[in-house]
């Protein structure tokens, strides 16, 4: 271990460095981070909806919408602020109009990521006619698009500021009003630019990229090996690129997902024994065996921060845990960042092919069950295995496992990036100083 520890010091670290010390994935670090009070805030209201007790589901029924209301708007939007915060923290580096480039480039995001729908009187349910925006389309399924549109307006701003192609003011105008007509001329080629792309070209980013999977519908819809790895690699290393990985997978595997729950609880339902039945990988083997804590199995990760020597992972980890216990991660992926980290996204995306590797091996040889029902997923992941394999206890022994295991594929890299982190802390302690 303490050889693997030199080896990554030396060679992965300072490429990390590098790689987190360059202005575009610096400003994208900063814009994620600033969504953390958001990501926190929204986890538990989202938690208090689905709280797996029929009672209590029963009681806040009728509250449900007031209650979606505070996780739509914070975690339901986060490509939105996101948007804002990267853009802005790219401007700050260049020493350009922050205000002006995080307004930009919130235009530039929703005029591609969130076009206004139609809707017409004779639609039931619809109150006032007009033009509405779908806020599905300000989520982190649209994150990576947050993260195009910043960069992209930042720098042609940048392109148009810095080569005097702007309306200039009088001496004596207020800089906000001089502010305001600078941006007028770059403020026009952005909005054609992405205006043009999305509605003109007819580019939809999230639907390229889906499109791009579609080939492999063959060999990710079945009960190999290799597909469930597949499977499992992509959607982690999308969510590292800062892109949503359900998101873009949805349209290729979720047919496949949800067809396969369904013939397996047919079965069950029918007497076959959990471990006969047809389908090995369902969403739920790998929402329950794989995913403990959310994509990446973060959970692990959460619980090395909660123990961290650095201030911000502690804090960051003692915050996440609960949301985490319950399978909601978006405060640790956005607030390590995981996005666009390349110390972290290695085990981000090794430990969870480890434990699919080990789950289907034991499946296979029939020593745990396969998946019969659907179940909420805010249910801690032991207790889901084993209901959701008719009780099985090889299943929630399993969950154990597979979590000491990814827990210790994290070990080494977090601590790497413990003191990178530390390093950062020291430095902005002794600036304070």
């Amino acid at each position: 271990m303490d050889g693997f520890m030199l080896w990554m010091e030396q060679h992965l670290m300072p490429m990390a460095n590098r790689f987190g010390s360059q202005r575009h994935m610096l400003a994208i670090r900063k814009g994620l981070i600033a969504t953390i009070p958001l990501t926190l805030v929204g986890s538990f209201f989202t938690l208090f909806q689905n709280i797996p007790i029929d009672a209590y589901m029963e009681f806040i029924a009728p509250y449900q919408a007031v209650m979606d209301i505070p996780s739509r708007y914070t975690m339901g939007m986060l490509a939105l602020y996101a948007t804002f915060g990267i853009a802005s923290s790219l401007a700050a580096s260049y020493k350009l109009d922050t205000l002006m480039c995080g307004i930009l480039s919130l235009l530039s995001f929703l005029v591609t990521a969130a076009p206004p729908t139609r809707v017409f009187e004779d639609v039931p349910d619809v109150i006032n006619a007009g033009r509405y925006i779908n806020l599905a389309n300000l989520g982190a399924a649209s994150l990576f698009g947050a993260i195009m549109a910043a960069i992209v307006t930042v720098e042609i701003y940048r392109f148009f500021v810095e080569r005097n192609i702007t309306i200039k003011m009088p001496e004596g105008v207020p800089p906000e009003v001089s502010n305001s007509f600078i941006a007028l001329i770059p403020g026009t080629v952005i909005l054609l630019l992405f205006w043009g792309l999305r509605h003109i070209v007819g580019f939809d980013l999230n639907a390229f990229l889906s499109s791009l999977l579609m080939p492999l519908k063959g060999v990710l819809a079945g009960n190999s090996l290799f597909g469930g790895l597949l499977t499992v690699f992509l959607i982690c290393f999308f969510w590292v690129l800062g892109i949503h990985g359900p998101a873009i997978m949805g349209p290729v595997i979720r047919p496949f997902w949800d067809m396969s729950i369904a013939e397996n609880n047919e079965a069950f339902i029918n007497g076959v024994a959990a471990s006969d039945l047809p389908n090995i990988f369902t969403e739920q083997f790998l929402q329950w065996f794989v995913w403990i804590g959310g994509a990446g199995t973060t959970l692990a990760l959460v619980v090395l921060m909660m123990f961290s020597k650095s201030k911000y992972l502690r804090s960051l980890g003692r915050m996440s845990f609960l949301p985490g216990v319950f399978n909601i991660n978006e405060p640790v992926i956005f607030g390590t960042p995981i996005v666009m980290n390349p110390i972290i996204g290695i085990p981000f995306i090794v430990a969870p092919l480890v434990t699919t590797t080990l789950s289907y091996v034991l499946t296979v040889t029939n020593v745990i069950p396969m998946m019969a029902v659907r179940l909420a997923f805010t249910l801690p992941a032991p207790i889901a295995a084993w209901l959701s394999t008719d009780y099985s206890v090889m299943a929630g022994v399993l969950v154990v496992i597979n979590f000491i295991i990814t827990l210790a594929i994290y070990y080494p890299f977090f601590k790497i990036y413990e003191k990178q982190q530390l390093a950062k802390e020291m430095e902005k302690g002794t600036e304070a100083e």
